[in-house]
């Protein structure tokens, strides 16, 4: 299948053109681009689409996101992240799935980021209370369907809950501490096995389309020895070791009381802070673990739009991004941001920063959130040769919006458009491997409204028995209220909430 873009605008997010627009042509064969240009020769394109008045742009790439909260969404607010975990993911309690459902979560979510430019997801999948490989296949099978592009994990935790929370242990009663560990977690050797079989499996799927990547839960909830067996995983499989660090102020405080130092320290010493670590949040980050982080070549995903609505905190962008730490953008979990869409995350991005400091240079630019949004993405889930701009030679993830749009009129600076006017509504057609995967708007694969019509009827069953677990757990917030509190007290030496503390400019 030969595809050409006609007389279009294009950003591009090369080396050439950075974010700048250009107007030009864009010529696809298979999954590939192969041409790019001003004016370029006719040819015998399957398909030719009239580009005027049309911009095109690299597919976005949402760089951290969790599924499985698709029955969540509008469900909560006012919770800080470890009270929130507790009624979506129980600490005691059984929420899983039939592979059905968990194919139908899973659509619904492809098919909402793909009307909206996503072409990519890093899916990090945690399935309460175990993930198998039919679980995991069902998700693999609606991103096949859908035509998304994703790397998808398998979520782990191996060490006792309770033991995972500062002080938990010390405030729990007796009878209550039983029943958060009377589960058993994987061992090393299961979780290697497990992660082994899906390589096998589901690892290439959709000649390369997807793609499996480890995903221990943080440091502070897995063994040494698992985040050494993830990351040797990770190496062997080129793929990405994805992991959650110092998203909140708790988990800073767990870093020092369980290690005696911040958990971007614990990694560095156990030698897991490589060019595929990638870290989802890194709000809570020293100065010193920012230049760790930076020697390393890791990537942070900046989740602003969950880290505004469980008051996690504001993360350093800025002193990221000039230790030359690779900053990626995702939307967290569609519970804890209830969207899949970036355009939410880079309107986010793109205004949060603005009042942290008084020092405007120190502001977020349009081109750095696309940056992060498209090739900041890519070099997360270690695919920057194939994905995140468009080039001659890369895969032909691209996104055609209609310059006619009210978001684009009158047409000042397009990638400023982009980040603080677009909502997805000027989105025309989508490519994903040089096939489009939504036409006027409409996606070409799948049935949008017959399987939204099969999970809305399916949903009340699930909720009712979310409902169930969610309140057997309700008993635990009163003491995580009590953890919270004592962790709010500690003077970790830095602020990472808004406020009379934020700095000013210097």
């Amino acid at each position: 299948m030969t595809i050409h873009i006609k007389g279009t605008k294009i950003i591009a997010m090369d080396a050439a053109h950075g974010s700048e627009t250009f107007d030009g042509d864009i010529v696809i064969e298979g999954q590939r681009i192969i041409a790019m240009g001003a004016a370029l020769p006719e040819t015998q394109a399957d398909i030719v689409i009239d580009g005027q008045d049309k911009l095109v742009t690299p597919g976005f790439v949402n760089a951290h996101i969790h599924t499985p909260e698709a029955l969540f969404r509008g469900r909560y607010e006012n919770l800080p992240l470890e009270m929130w975990m507790t009624l979506a993911y129980y600490l005691i309690g059984d929420g899983q799935l039939a592979p059905r459902a968990i194919y139908l979560r899973s659509m619904l979510i492809a098919m909402d980021a793909l009307r909206n430019g996503v072409t990519f997801m890093a899916d990090d999948i945690l399935e309460p209370p175990l993930q198998t490989m039919e679980t995991l296949g069902s998700v693999f099978q609606a991103y096949d369907d859908a035509g998304i592009r994703a790397n998808v994990s398998g979520h782990v935790i191996d060490r006792p809950i309770a033991d995972t929370i500062p002080f938990f242990n010390e405030i729990v009663p007796d009878d209550l501490l039983q029943q958060v560990n009377a589960g058993t977690p994987p061992t090393v050797a299961e979780y290697v096995a497990f992660a082994e079989e899906a390589f096998s499996l589901y690892h290439g799927r959709a000649d390369g389309r997807l793609r499996f990547m480890v995903a221990p839960s943080g440091p502070q909830r897995c063994t040494v020895e698992l985040m050494e067996a993830a990351d040797g995983l990770a190496q062997e499989n080129s793929t990405a070791f994805h992991t959650h660090i110092l998203e909140s102020k708790m988990q800073a405080v767990a870093g020092q009381e369980f290690y005696g130092k911040t958990l971007v320290q614990y990694m560095h010493d156990l030698g897991l802070l490589n060019r595929n670590t990638t870290i989802a949040h890194g709000v809570w980050v020293t100065d010193a673990d920012i230049a760790l982080l930076g020697e390393a070549k890791c990537s942070v995903v900046h989740n602003t739009l969950s880290n505004m609505k469980l008051s996690s905190g504001v993360a350093p962008i800025r002193k990221l991004i000039d230790a030359g730490v690779n900053v990626a953008l995702g939307t967290d979990g569609i519970s804890t941001s209830d969207t899949p869409r970036m355009f939410d995350a880079m309107r986010a991005a793109g205004h949060l920063h603005n009042i942290t400091t008084a020092d405007y240079d120190a502001w977020l630019s349009a081109h750095e959130v696309l940056h992060a949004a498209t090739l900041g993405g890519a070099y997360s889930a270690l695919l920057e040769d194939d994905i995140g701009s468009i080039e001659v030679g890369k895969k032909a993830d691209l996104v055609i919006m209609d310059l006619r749009n009210a978001n684009f009129v009158p047409l000042n600076d397009a990638r400023k458009h982009l980040v603080y006017s677009e909502n997805g509504s000027s989105v025309e057609t989508v490519i994903v491997d040089g096939e489009i995967v939504v036409r006027d708007g409409l996606l070409t694969r799948v049935d949008e409204d017959a399987l939204l019509d099969e999970f809305r009827a399916l949903a009340p069953e699930l909720l009712a028995k979310h409902a169930l677990e969610e309140e057997r757990n309700q008993v635990f917030i009163p003491y995580l209220q009590e953890v919270y509190k004592r962790c709010a007290a500690v003077d970790l030496g830095i602020h990472r909430y808004g406020g009379a503390n934020m700095p000013s400019w210097p």
